[in-house]
């Protein structure tokens, strides 16, 4: 498989189907191209108009090329173009990048067509880039498979980056930037239609090439969930920073069903929940993604969020600190040794950090080395940002300056850099080589710094251990719509602690209950047509006396028989009240292209009006779990507020964990899970309420 994509990515000797003499036409470009461009291979033009192309020997058909084709660009009419794959896969073409548009794209019209292309690759074993894509080049080698005006783009001939775009001028575009940013690239792709290569097999690809250190990827959807998550998983093992451009939702959309969990997904959540789980950046503008591709080359990735601030303008520190705080960073006050030894250096210095050094570096640019230098050692940071403003470019201070950071660089070759300052391009790629990214914009630097750091936490993060053997699970009922206690009973069977509660079938039960439980409980109405029993007045809480629980019980089988006319009721639940903790949600929704992911969140307006929820695609471990908690921006409410106790998070990270499992080992059955609320204590969590909603084939088997 890697070999086959490698055909497309860097071939050997390639036939362009549809040649052209015209280098300004579609099938004319890739052949003018690589001859420019010196290609490192052979190519075959195919069309039976024609003796030559270009100064090259053509041929009436593939069938006739005297060579074994590594790749054919197909560059004919939609109306040829699946003939076409089909005679290059009876050819024995190892792979093929189809340019021609009026597929899917177009509508049912296109789609059948597509549909036999796919059927060829799959059947044939032939892979196909495309359709209604730009092709993909490999500049190193003279590779132009494209019939975008690729050479033209080129400043640096190669480099780090791999770049992969479902949409080929978006993708251009991206290349172009990057280029024009410093940072080279090995390899571009455009994946168009995905009738079979798809965005995330390139990623592999490019995971597993070690020519490749950076992967820059976009895409409006994703068809093979299972794929992508693979794909990251192995650019992170293999310490590969990936940026992600996702625009638009999936294409199959995160069908919400009528649950509190579901309602508040949506694909975009389910797309941010993979890449923090997978440690991927997701960028929100093509800036962005290039400013953190660019400072990824230089190969530090701090192990830390504190970050040390020097400055020659106290103005800009300010700024900087500010950015710092909106990209999750730390500005720490220098240990009390540092302040003191930069205050020696420049008395009227302000020397907390950030660390103003003053416009004194223009009269002695070694006050700037000391300072750097006591900031690094005595600082306890992990990276250091230090804006020059202009000096760099200064004529009476472009040679000092530039000798003071090789010596920095030189004493501190591991420390991550990032300078700030405004030069010519010339200026700016001395410090580059000396490995120091540069910025001219201050909050560029701190953004991709936050970046950087997360790329190291992801990198250095065990592999996850979730134990599917050791977590229970009960069996889904097919027999119909779950019951309140029946999904209480699965949960629990599956490790998540519910609470007390008993079914009765008359008021006299239920006060005979609530004296077992020897505490406050509370009466539901119990009835799987019933699913959302606040709805009709179908829970009442807080009973603790004989009287009230006798009327709370008739009163709740009087509503559902009035309000919901023909439900079938088992009976009432008693229930022992929850008292104290924090009030948490969680649950389970079923993405149609990622599959099961676990929701969490605090409860009341946090939930209801701030949305403040997170997700992970399941199953994932206690350690994930945490992570997912320490994401919600209410996360301080579970330290214990007002003197309150602090929660258990320990056990809370273990529920969610659990849930992640049940939700995996399930997804052929459930269709979405809420347990609303899950309480939070200071020695546990307990499920108070749980809905599970089957799938709907599920239910029509029953």
């Amino acid at each position: 498989m890697t070999g086959s994509i490698r055909s497309l990515l860097h071939p050997r000797t390639v036939a362009v189907i549809g040649a052209s003499n015209d280098p300004s036409r579609i099938g004319g470009r890739p052949i003018e191209a690589m001859l420019l461009n010196s290609f490192m291979g052979e190519i075959y033009p195919v069309n039976p108009k024609y003796k030559t192309v270009q100064g090259l020997k053509t041929y009436p058909s593939i069938s006739e090329v005297p060579a074994r084709v590594d790749t054919a660009i197909i560059a004919v009419p939609a109306a040829l173009t699946v003939e076409a794959l089909r005679d290059c896969a009876n050819a024995g073409v190892q792979s093929a990048i189809v340019f021609s548009s009026g597929f899917a794209e177009v509508g049912s019209s296109g789609r059948e067509a597509q549909d036999a292309i796919s059927a060829i690759a799959r059947e044939q074993g032939i892979r196909v880039l495309g359709p209604n894509c730009l092709g993909s080049f490999h500049a190193e080698s003279g590779w132009f498979g494209t019939f975008a005006n690729a050479p033209s783009m080129i400043r640096l001939r190669s480099g780090p980056l791999g770049i992969v775009s479902q949409s080929g001028a978006y993708g251009a575009h991206v290349f172009l930037a990057s280029q024009m940013r410093g940072l080279g690239a090995t390899y571009w792709v455009s994946t168009g239609n995905e009738a079979d290569v798809s965005v995330a097999e390139i990623i592999q690809f490019f995971a597993s090439a070690p020519e490749v250190e950076i992967i820059v990827a976009y895409a409006e959807g994703v068809q093979d969930g299972p794929r992508l998550k693979e794909a990251f998983r192995m650019a992170r093992v293999a310490r590969k920073p990936v940026i992600f451009l996702k625009s638009g939702r999936s294409v199959a959309g995160a069908e919400a069903a009528a649950t509190h969990t579901a309602s508040l997904a949506g694909a975009d959540s389910i797309y941010d929940a993979l890449f923090r789980q997978y440690g991927v950046h997701r960028a929100r503008t093509t800036e962005e993604a290039v400013h953190v591709a660019y400072s990824c080359q230089f190969g530090r990735f701090p192990k830390g969020r504190r970050i040390g601030v020097q400055t020659v303008s106290g103005g800009v520190g300010i700024q900087l600190a500010d950015a710092c705080e909106d990209f999750g960073l730390d500005v720490p006050e220098l240990p009390d040794v540092a302040q003191k030894q930069l205050k020696e250096l420049v008395p009227f210095a302000s020397a907390r950090n950030p660390v103003d050094f003053t416009a004194q570096v223009l009269n002695d640019p070694a006050v700037m080395k000391n300072a750097v230098g006591i900031a690094i050692e005595a600082g306890g940071c992990d990276a250091q940002i230090v804006y020059l403003s202009s000096v760099p470019g200064v004529q009476s201070a472009r040679v000092s300056t530039l000798q003071i950071f090789k010596d920095i660089r030189d004493r501190y070759p591991d420390e991550h850099i990032s300078l700030c300052f405004i030069a010519s391009e010339e200026v700016t790629r001395e410090y580059e080589a000396l490995g120091y990214p540069c910025f001219q914009e201050p909050q560029h630097a701190i953004r991709s710094l936050a970046a950087l750091a997360r790329f190291h936490d992801s990198f250095d993060r065990p592999a996850e251990k979730t134990s599917f053997q050791d977590t229970r699970a009960a069996a889904i009922p097919a027999r119909g719509p779950v019951s309140e206690m029946e999904a209480k009973r699965i949960l629990a069977n599956a490790g998540i602690r519910v609470v007390r509660e008993v079914l009765v079938n008359s008021a006299t039960e239920a006060v005979e209950a609530w004296r077992s439980f020897g505490c406050p409980v509370v009466l539901k109405i119990a009835s799987a047509d019933i699913p959302h029993k606040t709805e009709i007045g179908g829970v009442v809480l807080d009973l603790n006396d004989e009287g009230r629980v006798f009327a709370a019980y008739e009163l709740l089988r009087s509503r559902a028989s009035d309000l919901v006319p023909g439900a079938r009721v088992d009976g009432v639940v008693v229930a022992e009240m929850v008292f104290g903790g924090v009030e948490a949600v969680a649950g389970i929704v079923v993405d149609p292209v990622f599959g099961p992911a676990v929701m969490f969140g605090l409860g009341g307006v946090l939930i209801e009006v701030l949305k403040d929820v997170v997700f992970r695609l399941a199953p994932f471990d206690a350690k994930e779990a945490r992570q997912m908690i320490d994401e919600i921006r209410g996360r301080a409410v579970l330290d214990g507020v007002r003197g309150g106790q602090a929660c258990d998070i320990d056990a809370l990270a273990g529920a969610l964990s659990r849930l992640s499992v049940f939700a995996h080992r399930h997804q052929g059955a459930i269709a979405s899970v809420d347990i609303n609320p899950l309480i939070v204590l200071p020695d546990g969590v307990v499920a108070v309420d749980a809905l599970i909603v089957l799938r709907e084939d599920v239910l029509h088997e029953a």
